[in-house]
């Protein structure tokens, strides 16, 4: 399929992205408590015990069994060469955003990377001073003006709302070597995110367990964690107004 007709797609799936995350509920009013609008609680328990079970049978023996054989220099290489693989994604997003440095900080640091940095295993660009610049759709959404929606658990990939799981989806086709790479090559970036996931969950795996085994209500504590990190990184202070956002509260991205 040639590379333009790829792009309009995109474009198209874009517009009508916009439209089903701008009918989500809206993030003040009636059925938010505690500023969370969470009305598939039911649904969102009967997944969390979901991936709770996956974690503990699966996710999580895998990941220290993952994180024990292999030297941290290796697991970070093999995060810095997902990230790699990612920057033409948070290029695109950036420009959405109308955010033309973080465009270009994202594009020069992955031409930098993939040539010194060696395909990206090795992170140059932030020793050249050019540190990662991060966002994704959900964030493009939220940019355009568009409500964080109800709270959702999605079965593997775990805490989201209606306006980042929307974000997920369009994210799958912005990035743009997806369209010039061949297989397999072009779910090299799918294959080391996943490494990298798991790296992330061995090595906080004390801290997760804490959440996810620990707590008198693992759903609640990891709804509030994962809502409070994503509106800090948002700015998104409408969303938040009836919680107190912790700016050193847990990254739940990797779990």
């Amino acid at each position: 399929m040639p590379l333009f007709t790829r792009m309009c797609r995109v474009a198209l799936l874009c517009v009508v992205s916009l439209s089903v995350a701008a009918c989500a509920v809206p993030d003040s009013g009636p059925g938010v408590v505690d500023g969370v609008y969470d009305p598939y609680e039911d649904r969102n328990r009967r997944v969390h015990r979901f991936n709770r079970n996956l974690d503990r049978n699966i996710v999580r023996p895998a990941a220290i069994g993952y994180s024990a054989a292999l030297p941290d220099e290796v697991e970070d290489s093999i995060g810095h060469f997902a990230a790699n693989l990612g920057e033409p994604s948070v290029a695109v997003n950036s420009l959405l955003q109308g955010d033309l440095r973080g465009a270009g900080v994202s594009t020069v640091r992955f031409l930098t990377n993939s040539t010194i940095g060696l395909l990206g295993f090795f992170d140059a660009a932030t020793e050249l001073k050019l540190p990662p610049h991060d966002t994704d759709f959900g964030e493009t959404l939220f940019v355009w003006g568009v409500g964080e929606g109800a709270y959702l658990e999605l079965p593997v990939l775990g805490p989201s709302t209606s306006r980042n799981t929307v974000g997920k989806v369009v994210d799958l086709f912005t990035n743009p070597l997806t369209y010039v790479l061949d297989s397999p090559e072009a779910y090299y970036g799918t294959i080391a995110g996943v490494a990298a996931g798991l790296g992330t969950r061995g090595r906080f795996s004390d801290t997760v367990d804490s959440i996810l085994y620990d707590s008198a209500d693992s759903y609640a504590q990891a709804r509030l964690i994962y809502l409070q990190n994503r509106r800090f990184k948002l700015g998104d202070n409408q969303s938040a107004q009836a919680q107190e956002i912790d700016p050193f509260a847990l990254d739940t991205r990797g779990f």
